[in-house]
């Protein structure tokens, strides 16, 4: 296997190397250093929710929903990525489905309906 650039170097190397893309706005560089990395360590959310993040912004939405409902399976109450789940859903223009992630996300951030 030929090493690249994006896979160089120990996890917490690439770790800080795909946030120097994603926050360079380079979203698919970064997918690309995340992906090798949540195959490496797939129970850890953080690498994982970060790649979700990094496919939503590059419209890769199948792929984002993908990695987001493994957060989601895992651990019900992970706030933020019930939100993210919810609005890549509604970005593929799937509201009925994202409404019920949106309200949960909802409530688990503290925020009710006065209904």
């Amino acid at each position: 296997m030929d090493i690249t650039y994006y896979d160089h170097g120990t996890p917490a190397e690439r770790w800080e190397r795909a946030g120097m893309f994603f926050d360079a706005k380079d979203y698919t560089a970064a997918a690309r250093v995340l992906g090798a990395l949540v195959e490496e360590v797939p129970e850890q959310t953080g690498p994982r929710l970060l790649l979700a993040r990094a496919y939503y912004h590059s419209a890769q939405l199948r792929r984002a929903e993908a990695e987001l409902r493994v957060i989601v399976e895992r651990d019900p109450v992970e706030h933020y990525a019930r939100l993210m789940l919810g609005r890549t859903l509604q970005r593929q223009g799937r509201d009925d489905e994202a409404q019920p992630h949106l309200r949960i996300a909802a409530a688990l951030g503290g925020e009710f309906d006065d209904a």
